[in-house]
Parts: structure tokens; C-alpha cells; sequence
């Protein structure tokens, strides 16, 4: 199904305004703490507390503010205005401050705890609605309602102070990028358009070239820069470019065990992971302790391999063998993979030109999961690059929600890829539809003099993943908005995205949107084969590079005594799991880590362990039924995207695959 355009949104009230000036991001802000306070002294002020006076006005203030605060706190992350950006920033801020404050309102606590503790009238309601009453009384008692007035107090301020850190740590990364200086030479290995309208500076008479942190710079020349200190050199600016990231997250960690102990939990992990399909640290570490040792079977071999690359490579330049560093990993991994399977990103980024690839994966997911998208043209929009599609239902004229792409680097933005839910689909409180809207924010290479914009294969599963929780977010529905969408449990969020990932390795799936991007020809059967046998290339060492960020995470948070220096715990743990050295230079890598700062804290296992389930789904039903089969698609938009976090995700995994989930396939996937 072709994606068709449409001169603006003919949804009519759907259409977000993100051309806000700093005094009315302001004003949007006063009126949400205001109404809130507002709403708040009115439920606090109920004599005879139930669901109907207590939990329905406070669900309703947070289906109806949810996009105010949203569109405030995202624009940080998109903006070209430094003023705007600053602005989104302190709304941000303020906006935590006063969650922070609401949650500490024994006044409302009692109120809800009052409906929690009515059995009877918790009997009679719907499931999501009970859900909510348990998540909203759980939720003001793990922010302390319960605790003294002097330990609430005490959490209340530690809570801001972090929320203040997050921020901080954030706006660090996506502001100070290092950069390095290179003659062409030093950049041997990088292909001709890496050097299209690259900034170029003279030193004492020697033209070189600009290299920066921001991953379109970087990844290529780490991967492909055949001088090892180019590459050292390179990395070395990346390690060390937010020295103030150190202090922040020492801090940080230091607080959420304070916090948590004031809760009566041992450590930080304990009480983040409660909620969480894992459930405690000890289920964290045997499942990264297990792994670990499952991946040295394959990365013992990797190693070798590695190791005689590099001895070569030494003894052909009439230098002594010095052992493997962090600033080779990139480089001797792509290596191998060239030269056992006989491909390169290079050859193969031909085939992936960015406009063909986006239209052939919103080809693809209109199909199997019966959805219509239309491209809006002119769109009212932060930034010329950003384009607007409306999704409708494809058998059927029911408009369902829009999203946003904005795919490319530029100065002051976010420099990952990750997606904003916008707003949330919900139930309005006159009963209608409020529609959901997502925005996907990358830095994919940008199209050059010569050529347009080409992605590595890489970068293709990265869009098939990130369009993954754009839909995640567009095709649920659910009552209340802190249910929407990828609104789940930490340790499944993933699941849906990286599940998708699977269609950028089917042969069926590649020849629908890959095609040279000169000539147009389909990608080569051979060349597919190619490809699709890399898969697992160093997949031992790769996983363990995973496994390593997950053990650096529960170092830091599973600690009773707090008493840990986080350089030394990430640079130690680096050099045994991942088994390559730092070198002699201090560096901080953890200091551009945003997922420490960034609600992954004692979590990142869960980009592992959603594997687990992501590769059970495709597995058990599109890989036996048709990667695109709608009918498998609906499935899977109905019983695992449509519910959101209303329900525990277990209840869903075990719909879909008939049975309880296991690990088997995601072993298989990785060559186990």
C-alpha cells in the first residue's frame, strides 16, 4: 500500500502547536500547577471518598494536562531556539518539582487510600479502572506517603534534587560535543562522501578535517579509520566531553539509595525493580551471570580471531602487539564480518537510501498491521526536516492518531535515537476519543553534494525499531492516559520494538524497500545471503557489550553502603566483561551513559531481557505464519500494542503465544 500526502491534517483538533516562545511555555506551566493545586485541595476536601469523587477527577486532570506537558518538556530536545530549549528545561524542571510535591499530599493519599481500602467498591469496577486505583495508591507510597512527616520531607527534596540532575545530565550530552581534527590520511579507511561538505580547518599549513562526537561522525570513523589513534584520539573526545556528567551521576546514585532506604528497601535496585517483570536484583543477576557465561563460549573464539587481525596489522606496520583496546572493538568486529562473510557497510549502504528505506518500512507496517499512513504535506511542524503522517485504519475511514519523524543531526538537539509519546490516546471526559500522537526523533547520516542520504543496515533495524514504538504508542487505547501506550513495564517496553527489528534480516522483507540508490535495481539475492549470514558476527562479544552496561547499572544501584567511585566501577567492569582495555588515559565514558540519568536506572538489563520475549513472539507466530501476515499483525496490535500498561504484560505475552514465554528462541537468535 503506497503512502499517499495530504495538503494538512484533516483531523480536525489533532494538530499540536511547537511553536511556543519562552513566556508561553511559561504560562502553560503556572496554569498546570495551578489547576492542579486547584484540583487537588478539591479531592483532598471530600468527606466521603469514592471512585467516581476521588480517582476519576484525578485520572481526568491527567488525560487532559498530559499534552501541555509533553509538548513543553519535548522541545528541549528539538528546538533550533537556545531560548525555547532553555525554556523546556526549566519547564521541565518545575513541572517534576511539583509531581514531586503532589505526591508527597497525605491529604490526597488519604483520599485514595480510602477508595483502595473499599473492597466493596474495588470489586465492582472494571479492570482498568482497579488498576488505576492500585497504581495511583501505590504510587503515592513509593514516593513516602506512610513515612514520617520528617522522612517524608527528607524524600520529598531528594526527589527534586534528582529530578533537577536528570535534566542537567541530559542538557550536558546533547550540548558539549568533542571534535578532533584529521588530515586525510588519518582518516584512511572512511569512504569519499564522509568528506562531502565536511568543515574543514588549516594547521600550520596542513588542511584538515572536522570529526566530531555526534554518531554520524563517529561510528563510521571508529569503524572504519584504519589508524588505530585516529581512532584513539576520536573516542578519547567522546569519553571525556561532559566532565561535569561525573559529579552528577555520583550524586545521583548516592540520593536513590538514600531514597530508598528512607523506604525501607536495601538498595536502589530493590525498590526500582518491584514493579518490574523481573521483580528483585537477584532475578537481574542470575540472568546476566547466566548470559554472560552462555556469550564467553562464543566470544572466547571471537577474540582469537581478533587477536591475529590485529597482530597482523602490527606486524605489518613493524610495531609490537599491545593487546586489544575499547578504541578497536568497532573497528576489528566490522572487521571480521567483512572478511568471513565477504560484505561492508559500504556496499551495502547503496542499497539503503534513507528516502526508500522510511517509505518501504511504513509500506511494510501498513500492511501487516492494517493501518493507512498519509504524509502532510506543509505541516505545522519545528523544523523543516520534520515530516507529519496521519494514520488511519486501512480497512475503514477511522482516523486512529499522527506521528512525527525528524531523523536528522543538527546543532542543540537530542544526538540518539528515541521516541516521545506527544500525547496520549485516552478517554476524554465527555466519553470521546483523544487521539495519540508520537514523535521520533534520530541523527541518520544526512544526504551529501553527491549523494543522498544512505543508511548502513544498522541504521535501517534502528528506524525498523524506533517506527516500532511510534506504533507501540499510535495503536493503543486505553482509559487513562498513564496506561497508554509504552507505558509498561520497564523490562517489556522493549519487547515490541526490538521484535520488529527481526523483519530488517528477512530476505522477503529486504528486496520490498532496498534498491541502489542510483539505479534503482533491487538489492542483489547474493548480497541479501550475505548479509542475513552476518547476522550473528560477533555476537558473543556484541551481547556482552549489553551485558556489561547492565552489570555497570546494577553496580552503581545495588549497593547497600553507596560507597562506590562509578569511574572506576564502569572502567573495571568494562575491561573484564566486554575483555578490552581502557588504556592509560582517564576517561569517563559513563558521563554521555544518558540512561543512568535517564529513567534506566538499575533497568538497562531490560534491553536483554525483553529479548527474551521479543524473539519468543516473532518466532512462535510471524515466523511461522508470514512475516507479513495481517491477520498475525492484528493479533499482535490487539492483544500486545492495544492494552498499553493496562494489564500486566505477562497476561498479554502469554495470550499471544498461547502459552508461557521462554527463552529458547532468543538463544537460538543469537547462535547459542
Amino acid at each position: 500500500m503506497a503512502i499517499t500526502t495530504a495538503p494538512n491534517s484533516s483531523a480536525k483538533g489533532t494538530v499540536l502547536n511547537f511553536n511556543l516562545s519562552p513566556k508561553e511555555i511559561g504560562d502553560i506551566v503556572d496554569k498546570l500547577i495551578a489547576d492542579g493545586k486547584k484540583l487537588q485541595d478539591s479531592v483532598a476536601a471530600q468527606t466521603n471518598p469514592t471512585f467516581d469523587n476521588v480517582i476519576v477527577p484525578l485520572g481526568t486532570r491527567e488525560n487532559e494536562s498530559s499534552v501541555d506537558y509533553l509538548v513543553t518538556t519535548f522541545v528541549q530536545n528539538v528546538s533550533t531556539d537556545e531560548a525555547v530549549r532553555d525554556a523546556s528545561m526549566a519547564a521541565e524542571e518545575k513541572l517534576n518539582a511539583f509531581e514531586i510535591e503532589s505526591m508527597m499530599r497525605e491529604d490526597v493519599y488519604k483520599a485514595v487510600r480510602a477508595v483502595f481500602d473499599n473492597a466493596d467498591e474495588m470489586s465492582k469496577l472494571e479492570p482498568e479502572d482497579r488498576r488505576m486505583v492500585e497504581k495511583m495508591e501505590e504510587g503515592y507510597r513509593r514516593n513516602g506517603l506512610g513515612l514520617s512527616k520528617e522522612d517524608r520531607e527528607q524524600l520529598g527534596a531528594i526527589n527534586k534534587q534528582l529530578s533537577e540532575l536528570s535534566i542537567r545530565f541530559s542538557r550536558n550530552i546533547n550540548e558539549n560535543d568533542g571534535h578532533e581534527a584529521f588530515t586525510r590520511e588519518e582518516l584512511d579507511g572512511l569512504p569519499d562522501d564522509y568528506f562531502d561538505g565536511r568543515a574543514t580547518v588549516v594547521v600550520d599549513g596542513v588542511t584538515k578535517y572536522m570529526v566530531t562526537t555526534k554518531y554520524p561522525d563517529l561510528l563510521p570513523a571508529l569503524k572504519l579509520a584504519k589508524n588505530e589513534n585516529t581512532r584513539r584520539r576520536l573516542l578519547h573526545a567522546d569519553e571525556t566531553r561532559c566532565p561535569d556528567n561525573i559529579a552528577l551521576l555520583q550524586e545521583a546514585v548516592q540520593l536513590r539509595l538514600k531514597a530508598a532506604q528512607l523506604l525501607k528497601y536495601k538498595t536502589h535496585a530493590e525498590f526500582a525493580l518491584e514493579p518490574n517483570m523481573a521483580k528483585d536484583p537477584d532475578s537481574v543477576m542470575e540472568f546476566e551471570l547466566d548470559l554472560r557465561t552462555r556469550l564467553n563460549i562464543l566470544a572466547d573464539q571471537e577474540i582469537s580471531e581478533i587477536e591475529a587481525l590485529k597482530k597482523a596489522d602490527k606486524e605489518a606496520a613493524g610495531e609490537p602487539y599491545d593487546g586489544l583496546f575499547i578504541w578497536d572493538f568497532r573497528y576489528y568486529v566490522n572487521m571480521v564480518k567483512e572478511r568471513k562473510h565477504n560484505i561492508s557497510d559500504e556496499e551495502v549502504k547503496r542499497y539503503f537510501p534513507m528516502k526508500e528505506v522510511t517509505r518501504g518500512i511504513l509500506d511494510i507496517y501498513q500492511e501487516i498491521f492494517s493501518l493507512r499512513f498519509i504524509r502532510v504535506e506543509n505541516p505545522p511542524v519545528w523544523h523543516p526536516d520534520v515530516e507529519m503522517y496521519e494514520v488511519w485504519e486501512a480497512e475503514e475511514d477511522k482516523f486512529v492518531g499522527h506521528f512525527y519523524l525528524d531523523l536528522y543531526p543538527r546543532e542543540g538537539k537530542y544526538n540518539h535515537a528515541a521516541v516521545w509519546p506527544i500525547r496520549h490516546g485516552c478517554t476524554r471526559a465527555d466519553g470521546s476519543q483523544e487521539y495519540p500522537v508520537a514523535a521520533m526523533v534520530a541523527n541518520f547520516p544526512k544526504p551529501t553534494s553527491s549523494t543522498p542520504a544512505l543508511l548502513k543496515h544498522d541504521d535501517a533495524v534502528t528506524l525498523l525499531h524506533e517506527l516500532g514504538h511510534v506504533l507501540h504508542n499510535i495503536c493503543s487505547i486505553t482509559k487513562w492516559s498513564r496506561f497508554q501506550g509504552t507505558s509498561t513495564e520497564s523490562d517489556f517496553v522493549e519487547a515490541p520494538s526490538q521484535m520488529l527489528e527481526n523483519w530488517g534480516w528477512e530476505p522477503e522483507v529486504l528486496r520490498r524497500f532496498a534498491v541502489h540508490y542510483q539505479t534503482g535495481e533491487p538489492i542483489p539475492e547474493g548480497l541479501v545471503k550475505k548479509l542475513v549470514a552476518a547476522k550473528n558476527s560477533c555476537a558473543g562479544l556484541l551481547n556482552l557489550r549489553q551485558v556489561f552496561f547492565g552489570m555497570f547499572d546494577m553496580s552503581i544501584h545495588n549497593t547497600t553502603d553507596g560507597h562506590i567511585d562509578v569511574t572506576e566501577s564502569y572502567l573495571e567492569l568494562r575491561k573484564q566483561i566486554t575483555r578490552f582495555n581502557s588504556g592509560d588515559a582517564k576517561t569517563w565514558p559513563f558521563s554521555t551513559f544518558g540512561h543512568m540519568m535517564g529513567g534506566y536506572d538499575a533497568g538497562y538489563y531490560g534491553y536483554l531481557y525483553s529479548l527474551v520475549f521479543s524473539a519468543d513472539m516473532f518466532e512462535s507466530r510471524f515466523k511461522k505464519e508470514g512475516v507479513v501476515n495481517p491477520r498475525t499483525g492484528m493479533d499482535y496490535r490487539n492483544i500486545i500494542l492495544f492494552p498499553g500498561g493496562s494489564r500486566d504484560s505477562m497476561e498479554g505475552l502469554e495470550k499471544f503465544l498461547g502459552r508461557k514465554p521462554n527463552n529458547k528462541a532468543f538463544l537460538r537468535s543469537i547462535g547459542l
